[in-house]
């Protein structure tokens, strides 16, 4: 791709290379009014300067990825002015699959939720995008986050895993019922990372040259086929080969069986979400495709190894705060944490400079004020270290309203969404399991279900996950609670969420 200076007057940009939006004033709400946490540039400012004077990933920490290439094949730029999605464009990109709960050392082929982040080095800086194998998530307000992982992961006495603790967890938030199913069914035991689908799981905001906004949803679609372990395939695997998964993309790739994912979006028009059926902000909820349809936009496929695994894949760092011109976050309040909360996780793990590191730097030049902390070594000459100066290094001034943002007007409150027509936590998982899943794909979720629930479940919790299965769907619920009560259930594979 051909290199561009998009800074206006030469100014700074952030640590991702992308333009600095303003080295001089805050996002508030109004003038007048309160800071915002998605101010990206001025919490990774702020950040950087509280670190200046240096561990296994918390989530997500069991993981292996390659480098690759997208091609924009398709036009979109009537929805964005991005330049790595104008048509032609072929931008060099590195994803990293991992599972959530497991540690360093767990097998590959548990059940669980696969993480799905990718990094484009474009020429207007970092672009990550970080998501899962599923359109959705457990929790939909980030305050929750750090108790749904630790619910997930090991009980403080015994540091063995506990069921009991999952379903407790899950069952008292019924905004889980839509990513719970989705774990017990099919996708939660994918039979390699080639052969599952990722997804950007939250909305983003695309914006054009024309400076019309969108709301995007982004869908990547494995050329290879979905393909999944039965419980006792997977089972099989984690005792014959734990690091299985890893293992298959490291050898297809070296063999030049290059594995690709078609690259599609749902466009929404920015006043639709107003008034939509479901609230589109909701990481808990999809936009129905016949609602939105799958519009094309290009393919990603990998073609490199790593030559050090260390070095290019565990001191990756990836933050979905990491966006360029054309693109933008949403309302999605698990977007707006997760903006703040990635990059603070990788300067605790890798360091206050890990932005440097040849993994993480971008392919166009860096120009930012956040200045030494540990591990500095890309700025070492004597220009001005503040913003404004007269000693000529250029800062960045952007005031008034940025393109990649939204109109926001009311109380500053603690609560959930706002509810729209058809919003409610059990509907969406319904459906999956009466219209999307076969009879076959029912009886396994039985199954496994009710074998998660037969693993040391205490009797409060398991009445409401009764309640909770039936909720989602009464006959599907019944036949759970029978199969537990009968205690014939088959035994679920270990892991996360023991399922």
């Amino acid at each position: 791709m051909a290199s561009h200076d998009t800074r206006p007057h030469g100014g700074s940009t952030t640590g991702a290379g992308a333009p600095a939006p303003s080295d001089r004033n805050s996002l508030s709400v109004g003038s007048n009014g309160p800071l915002l946490l998605h101010d990206v540039h001025f919490i990774e400012q702020m950040a950087h300067f509280n670190r200046e004077k240096v561990p296994e990933r918390q989530p997500h920490a069991k993981g292996a990825g390659a480098f690759g290439v997208f091609e924009a094949t398709e036009d979109v730029s009537q929805y964005t002015k991005a330049a790595l999605f104008q048509k032609g464009a072929s931008t060099d990109l590195l994803i990293r699959f991992s599972t959530v709960a497991g540690e360093m050392g767990s097998p590959d082929t548990w059940r669980d939720v696969r993480g799905f982040s990718l990094k484009f080095y474009t020429d207007e800086g970092n672009y990550d995008l970080v998501g899962n194998n599923t359109p959705i998530f457990f929790v939909r307000d980030p305050m929750k986050f750090p108790h749904f992982i630790r619910s997930q992961k090991r009980l403080p006495d015994s540091g063995l895993r506990d069921n009991h603790m999952q379903w407790d967890f899950w069952t008292q938030n019924p905004e889980s019922a839509h990513q719970v199913t989705y774990l017990m069914g099919e996708r939660g035991l994918p039979r390699t990372w080639r052969n599952m689908n990722g997804y950007g799981s939250h909305t983003f905001m695309w914006v054009n040259e024309a400076g019309e906004k969108f709301w995007v949803k982004y869908h990547f679609h494995t050329d290879q086929g979905m393909e999944f372990f039965s419980n006792e395939e997977a089972a099989n695997m984690a005792g014959a080969d734990a690091d299985y998964h890893r293992r298959d993309l490291f050898d297809a790739i070296e063999r030049g069986d290059h594995p690709s994912w078609t690259v599609k979006v749902q466009v929404m028009p920015y006043e639709d979400a107003k008034t939509y059926r479901f609230n589109p902000f909701d990481l808990t909820k999809v936009w129905p495709h016949g609602d939105y349809p799958l519009i094309k936009v290009g393919k990603m496929t990998l073609n490199k190894n790593p030559e050090n695994f260390f070095a290019q894949i565990e001191q990756a760092a990836f933050s979905p705060g990491n966006v360029v011109p054309g693109i933008g976050l949403s309302p999605d309040k698990m977007l707006l944490g997760r903006a703040f909360a990635y990059n603070d996780a990788q300067r605790n793990r890798i360091g206050t400079n890990f932005h440097q590191l040849p993994v993480n730097r971008p392919k166009v030049d860096v120009d930012t004020y956040m200045f030494d902390g540990q591990m500095n070594f890309l700025q070492s000459d004597a220009r001005p270290v503040y913003a404004p100066n007269s000693q000529g290094r250029g800062w960045s001034d952007g005031q008034g309203n940025p393109e990649e943002i939204w109109s926001v007007d009311g109380d500053l409150v603690r609560s959930a969404y706002e509810l729209h027509a058809e919003d409610d936590d059990f509907g969406q998982p319904g459906t999956m399991v009466r219209e999307v899943w076969n009879d076959a794909q029912r009886e396994a979720a039985v199954n496994q279900i009710s074998g998660a629930l037969l693993g040391g479940v205490g009797a409060d919790v398991l009445e409401r996950a009764f309640d909770y299965w039936k909720n989602v769907d009464s006959d599907f619920g019944k036949r759970i609670e029978e199969k537990v009560r009968a205690g014939s259930a088959t035994e679920p594979v270990s892991g996360m969420s023991e399922a």
